[in-house]
């Protein structure tokens, strides 16, 4: 689970990275103007390290599977070789799927200086900014949305189907609901993630507001990478102990 955590963690700061800076560059000085070239190395880091963050929490789901449904055979299933190759493929994977919309989307044809209605390179706003015909590279990516989020969200489905099936065999409530939480963490970023992106890409353009994509955007550039370590530390219950003192200590000097 730590090893999962540890590229989890990794993921997230070369995530944000691929954004955020530039963003917080054009709020302190009002310059809006980005190079194609800039463009499109943003696409391509944003696309391969969100793709390889919806294949590693299908592994993550894989991993509570074996944890919770088998139990004795944990630590020689999940060895530190399977591990690797479970991580491996999720990287590799998004980085064909990264290259193949980059390239598509260098082909596009744009006129002059183009607006970008988004806060960062995203496909599907230089798709409407784009004057050539965008009827194939939409079909791709919704095909490719399907790939990389319907897909993976079955597999995490399935895992948990698995996973309820053999908690509601223990007897007890209290090691019933024990085991679960150990899920909670995972089911929480999966919800967040997975549900605004793909509310993003498998919706027609035409159903979402221009508000309503920014949000959407928002939620799964900025907002799962922020609470993937809240989420996740909540658990530790020395983190837990910390926060006690810290709202008692607030309380009290409130009063």
């Amino acid at each position: 689970m730590y090893f999962f955590l540890s590229n989890l963690s990794t993921l997230d700061i070369l995530y944000v990275s691929t954004t955020l800076p530039k963003l917080i560059y054009i709020s302190h000085t009002g310059d809006h103007v980005m190079s194609y070239t800039g463009c499109l190395a943003q696409l391509y880091l944003f696309l391969l390290f969100g793709d390889t963050e919806c294949f590693l929490l299908t592994t993550m789901a894989i991993d509570r599977y074996v944890a919770i449904c088998f139990p004795l055979h944990y630590s020689l299933i999940m060895s530190k070789q399977v591990c690797v190759l479970l991580t491996f493929p999720a990287w590799f994977m998004a980085s064909v799927n990264a290259s193949l919309v980059t390239c598509y989307a260098h082909n596009l044809t744009f006129y002059g200086l183009v607006e970008v209605k988004n806060f960062f390179c995203d496909i599907k706003a230089l798709l409407s900014a784009s004057i050539s015909d965008t009827t194939s590279l939409r079909t791709f990516i919704t095909v490719d949305a399907m790939f990389v989020g319907v897909f993976p969200s079955c597999l995490i489905l399935a895992s948990y189907i698995c996973i309820i099936h053999t908690v509601l065999k223990i007897k007890s409530s209290h090691g019933r609901w024990k085991t679960f939480s150990s899920c909670s963490s995972h089911i929480t970023i999966v919800v967040v993630y997975f549900g605004s992106a793909i509310s993003l890409y498998l919706t027609n353009s035409l159903t979402n507001s221009l508000e309503q994509d920014l949000v959407l955007s928002m939620m799964f550039v900025t907002l799962v990478p922020m609470l993937n370590p809240l989420v996740y530390s909540l658990r530790n219950k020395d983190i837990i102990r910390a926060l006690r003192r810290i709202i008692h200590t607030k309380i009290s000097c409130l009063l």
